[in-house]
């Protein structure tokens, strides 16, 4: 049996104010069990993604690596190495937000991050091919390391939501509203008990009356 809130005055007024609390409870503890339901419904539509996203972008990074290893064959470590060393740095991130069922969560502008030849910054006439096409391999492998780092950025936002709403809904259903039931059926027990103890009174009352007169 749940435990009643301590100090509640068995009054009719506590007893409005406690339905008043009762309904208030189960309103919160509905919403909130919908919030979590769409939580977890936008998660595993999201882990969805992070999948495919991860799969497309291990994929990508093989190709960049088997040209990486190509462009040292032909052109030697040391070659690549004083390429990439040259590399001027690529455009920086523009990191907005969107919110998702009440949580916040980082959008990454999504953008093209393949360079012209001429853009990259080495000098392309003393490069072979095949460098380049490693440098074309990494910059397309990189527009998905980006896709990849927001869905499981928001995977873990999402997760942590979803436990702390649990936890609330939890707290709602097995803690708060049977604390505030078992009161609410504690002060109508009481206050049926004061009605009789009310009519025998009055009912004694009435026969001492009765028998004076």
């Amino acid at each position: 049996m749940a435990q009643q809130i301590a100090g509640v005055n068995p009054t009719r007024m506590e007893l409005l104010k406690l339905r008043k609390r009762i309904k208030l409870a189960k309103k919160g503890h509905k919403l909130l069990k919908e919030k979590r339901d769409a939580l977890i419904m936008e998660f595993f539509n999201a882990l969805e993604r992070a999948r495919k996203a991860r799969k497309e972008l291990n994929e990508k990074l093989g190709v960049a690596h088997r040209k990486l290893v190509i462009a040292e064959a032909v052109s030697g470590t040391r070659a690549v190495k004083t390429a990439a060393m040259a590399v001027s740095p690529a455009a920086g991130l523009k990191i907005d937000t969107r919110n998702v069922v009440g949580v916040i969560m980082p959008a990454i502008e999504k953008r093209d991050y393949r360079r012209k030849l001429t853009e990259r910054g080495y000098g392309f006439v003393s490069t072979s091919a095949k460098i380049d096409e490693t440098a074309d391999g990494f910059e397309e492998a990189m527009n998905h390391v980006l896709e990849v780092a927001e869905i499981e950025g928001a995977l873990l936002k999402l997760a942590a939501e979803i436990e702390k709403t649990k936890r609330r809904v939890n707290a709602l259903e097995y803690n708060l509203i049977p604390k505030l039931v078992a009161t609410q059926k504690y002060i109508r027990m009481r206050l049926s008990e004061m009605e009789r103890e009310n009519f025998f009174r009055l009912k004694i009352i009435k026969r001492r009356l009765t028998q004076e007169a």
